[in-house]
């Protein structure tokens, strides 16, 4: 098992191997997205399209935009989320996680972790990037098994749990990152559409549901 850790310190960040987080009892799992409409959800950043299409969430890029994020209303702590993404084998994108935006940080720039969405030779799917901020804190250059999991031109499932500062990824069930990492405990739930030059390359989102977890 390979668990990175990362403390931010003025300047530096240290990096550790070892970790512990354990759940007290879990909610039942309840669906953010209705199937119908994006009723609890919000556009933050960019203009790039949202709209539900047969039971999905499809984001559009537009050309020229910044990176667009549909963020949750609501922040959400501790969790297990769970989804299925199809992606343009063009496009990167990617699911923020215990996320922000406001207008004192580079003027409401939506920050924090991201899971990747990676359909590119470089197969980081399920990694972890800091957005705007700190950048890859967990890539999967050692994660052979992880870099294959990702299937091209298909639905992937993507398992996301966040509890505690452990944050463990996993794509068609294959483990993919597990970090710890203690800057932010909680936040909005985003689905990013990466801006691209090209107009119109989709990526799409079903399925959505999340289980919020009390820890000791």
């Amino acid at each position: 098992m390979n668990i990175k850790l990362t403390y931010l310190i003025p300047g530096l960040f240290i990096i550790l191997f070892s970790c512990n987080s354990a759940p007290s009892g879990e909610g039942a799992q309840t669906r953010l997205f209705d199937g119908q409409s994006l009723q609890g959800w919000i556009q933050k950043n960019g203009s790039a399209t949202f709209q539900v299409v047969d039971g999905m969430i499809v984001g559009r890029t537009v050309s020229g935009s910044p990176n667009s994020f549909l963020c949750t209303e609501n922040d959400y702590t501790d969790f297990i989320l769970e989804l299925e993404v199809w992606v343009d084998p063009e496009l990167n994108s990617g699911i923020q996680i215990r996320s922000h935006s406001m207008k004192e940080f580079n003027d409401g720039r939506v920050h924090g972790c991201q899971v990747e969405i990676d359909p590119s030779d470089r197969a980081w799917s399920g990694g972890i990037y800091d957005e705007g901020r700190r950048g890859w804190l967990y890539d999967l250059e050692d994660n052979e098994a992880g870099r294959k999991a990702f299937k091209i031109n298909e639905w992937n499932h993507y398992k996301i749990e966040a509890i505690g500062p452990r944050i463990r990824t996993w794509v068609n069930g294959v483990p993919a990152a597990d970090l710890i990492d203690t800057v932010d405990s909680s936040g909005f739930i985003g689905l990013q559409v990466h801006s691209h030059q090209k107009e119109g390359l989709q990526v799409k989102w079903r399925n959505i549901r999340i289980q919020e977890v009390k820890t000791k």
